[in-house]
C-alpha cells in the first residue's frame, strides 16, 4: 500500500469519527492506518525513537508518569530540568517539610495515643533533618497504623445515640445518657464521704446542728442536691472547723498551766540549792522567760520542755535530794503532760493535714487511694502512684538541726504542689516520704510529672539562716493497671523508689 492510499484512509477516518482535523489527531489517525498497512513511518514510532537515548532512572521515571506522545515527553522533560534547578527544589523541600511538619502537630491534637506518638516522632525527624533510612522507618510506622487501626470502640456508644466515625465531636455532642438508675447509687456515696468529713477529728463530739444534717444525709442521700444543702453543708464545716480549733486552743491551755506550775516548781527547786552552778543558773533563767512569754501552741512548748530538760539532766545529780521531796508532784504533772501529748498524738493522727507541710496526711491519702481504686474497679480508670522520698535528708537534721530539716520539708512541699495539676493529690507519707496521687493518668505522663518536680527540687535554691542545702529526691512510679491488685501496686512504687536509690538518687524510676 502506498503513502497516498494511507492518506486516504486517514481522512476517512477522521470523517467517520466527526473529530476536528488538528495536527495531533491527524497525526494519530495517520500511525494507526500505517500499522494497519504494516508500513513503518519514522514519524509514527513515537518516543521510542528518543526513549532508547534515556539512562534507566530518567526512563523509569517516564514510565512512571505515563508519558505516550512526543509533546508530553517535551513537557516532562522541561518539567524535569525545571525541578534541577536548586534554589527551587531546595525551597520546595523546606515547603513539603514545613507542610508535613504541620500535618503532624495536627494529627498530635486527635484523640489517638498511638497516633500522637506518631505525629509528635514526627517532628522530631523534621527537626533533625532525618536520613533516607529513618524517614522509610516512620514511613512503614505509617502504614502499620494505617493498617492495624481500628475505631469500631466507637460503637459502644450506638446504645446512647448515633455514631459517626467521620466526626467525633458530633458524636459526643449527640450523646444521650440516662443516668437515673446511677443517680441514686452515686449520690449514696457521695453522702457517706460527706457523713465522715463532717465527724470531728479532734472535738470530742458534734455539735447539734451538725448532727441533724448527718441524718438527712443518711436517711436521704438525695438530699444532696436540694438547694439548701449547700448553706447547711458551710455552716456545718465552718462549726466543725471551730470547734476543732476550739478543744486544740483548750489542751494546749491545760498544757500551758502545766508548764507554768512546773516551772514555778522548778525554779523553787533551783533558788534552794546550795551547789548551784553558772549552768543551773541558766536553766532557771531560761525558766523564767519561758513563764513570761508563754508559747501559743503545743509543739513550741513541748520543744521548750525539752531544752530544758536536757539542760537539767546534766546536772540532776546536783539537785537529787531537794528532788526527791517534791517527785510525787512532778511525777503527778508527768502523767498529766504525757496524757496531754497522748491526746494531741491522737487528735493529730485523726486529723486529715499534715501540721508542718499543711498538706494530706496519710490517712487522707489512704481514703484518696481507695476512691481512685473504686473507680479503676468499676469504670477501668487507671491511675498511678508517684512515691518521692528526700535524699540523705537524715543529714540535713544532723548537719543544719531538725527546724533546718522542717524548713526542707515545707519547701518541697510547696514545690511538690505547685507541680501537680488541679486533679492530682499529693501528700506527706511520713518523715521525708511524699506520694502522689495521678487520676486518670498513664505511666508516661506520671514520669513527666515525676521529671518535672525532680528537676524542680534540683535546681532550687533551699537556704536556712544564709546557708544553701543542696536537696535532691528520688521517685518511684507505678500504674494500677499494671498490677492485680491494689496492696501489689503499693508494693511496686515502693520498689520502683528503692530502685531509684539503689542507681544513684536524684533519679526517677518506673
Amino acid at each position: 500500500m502506498t503513502i497516498n492510499q494511507i492518506v486516504r484512509n486517514t481522512v476517512e477516518r477522521l470523517k467517520a469519527d466527526g473529530k476536528v482535523w488538528t495536527p495531533d489527531l491527524y497525526a494519530e489517525a495517520f500511525c494507526i492506518e500505517a500499522k494497519k498497512a504494516g508500513v513503518k513511518v519514522e514519524d509514527c514510532q513515537g518516543i521510542d525513537r528518543f526513549t532508547a537515548l534515556m539512562d534507566k532512572k530518567t526512563l523509569d521515571e517516564v514510565k512512571q508518569y505515563r508519558v505516550k506522545t512526543t509533546a508530553e515527553l517535551v513537557r516532562f522533560l522541561i518539567s524535569k530540568m525545571s525541578r534541577l534547578n536548586p534554589s527551587e527544589a531546595s525551597i520546595l523541600v523546606e515547603v513539603l517539610s514545613a507542610l508535613t511538619k504541620t500535618i503532624a502537630m495536627s494529627v498530635n491534637t486527635l484523640h489517638n495515643r498511638d497516633a500522637s506518638a506518631l505525629a509528635k516522632k514526627t517532628i522530631i525527624l523534621i527537626d533533625s533533618q532525618a536520613g533516607k533510612t529513618q524517614i522509610d522507618l516512620l514511613k512503614q510506622a505509617w502504614e502499620n497504623f494505617l493498617s492495624v487501626y481500628d475505631d469500631s470502640f466507637l460503637q459502644k456508644l450506638s446504645d446512647f445515640g448515633e455514631v459517626d466515625s467521620c466526626n467525633l465531636k458530633k458524636t459526643i455532642e449527640g450523646l444521650r445518657v440516662d443516668v437515673s438508675s446511677a443517680q441514686k447509687y452515686d449520690l449514696t456515696r457521695i453522702a457517706q464521704l460527706l457523713v465522715m468529713g463532717l465527724s470531728p477529728s479532734i472535738a470530742p463530739k458534734i455539735d447539734d446542728k451538725t448532727a441533724i444534717l448527718t441524718q438527712k444525709l443518711q436517711d436521704n442521700p438525695d438530699y444532696v442536691s436540694h438547694e439548701e444543702f449547700e448553706e447547711e453543708m458551710k455552716a456545718a464545716i465552718a462549726m466543725r472547723i471551730a470547734l476543732d480549733k476550739q478543744s486544740v486552743e483548750e489542751m494546749v491551755k491545760a498544757l500551758d498551766e502545766l508548764l507554768g506550775k512546773l516551772s514555778v516548781q522548778l525554779i523553787d527547786l533551783i533558788e534552794r540549792s546550795e551547789s548551784s552552778t553558772t549552768e543551773i543558773r541558766g536553766v532557771k533563767r531560761d525558766l523564767e522567760a519561758l513563764e513570761s512569754d508563754k508559747p501559743k501552741d503545743f509543739k513550741t512548748a513541748h520543744k521548750r520542755l525539752y531544752t530544758i530538760a536536757t539542760a537539767l539532766e546534766e546536772k540532776v545529780e546536783i539537785l537529787s535530794h531537794d528532788l526527791r521531796s517534791h517527785n510525787a508532784k512532778i511525777t503527778e504533772m508527768g502523767e498529766k503532760i504525757a496524757t496531754l501529748e497522748s491526746q494531741l498524738a491522737v487528735a493529730t493522727l485523726a486529723s486529715k493535714e499534715d501540721f508542718l507541710t499543711k498538706l494530706p496526711n496519710k490517712r487522707a491519702l489512704e481514703e484518696i487511694i481507695e476512691m481512685k481504686e473504686a473507680d479503676y474497679v468499676r469504670y477501668g480508670r487507671n491511675y498511678c502512684l508517684v512515691m518521692l522520698d528526700l535524699d540523705f535528708f537524715k543529714s540535713v537534721n544532723d548537719t543544719y538541726g531538725h527546724e533546718a530539716g522542717d524548713a526542707v520539708l515545707k519547701a518541697f512541699a510547696h514545690i511538690f504542689k505547685d507541680e501537680a495539676r488541679v486533679n492530682d493529690t499529693v501528700g506527706r507519707f511520713g518523715g521525708e516520704e511524699f506520694l502522689a496521687i495521678l487520676g486518670d493518668t498513664e505511666l508516661l505522663g506520671a514520669k513527666t510529672f515525676g521529671e518535672k518536680v525532680r528537676a524542680h527540687v534540683e535546681g532550687a535554691q533551699f537556704m536556712y539562716q544564709g546557708q544553701r542545702i543542696a536537696v535532691t529526691v528520688s521517685i518511684g512510679i507505678a500504674q494500677r493497671k499494671d498490677y492485680p491488685s491494689l496492696e501489689t501496686l503499693k508494693v511496686g512504687a515502693d520498689e520502683r523508689l528503692y530502685d531509684s536509690k539503689r542507681k544513684g538518687r536524684n533519679r526517677v524510676a518506673v
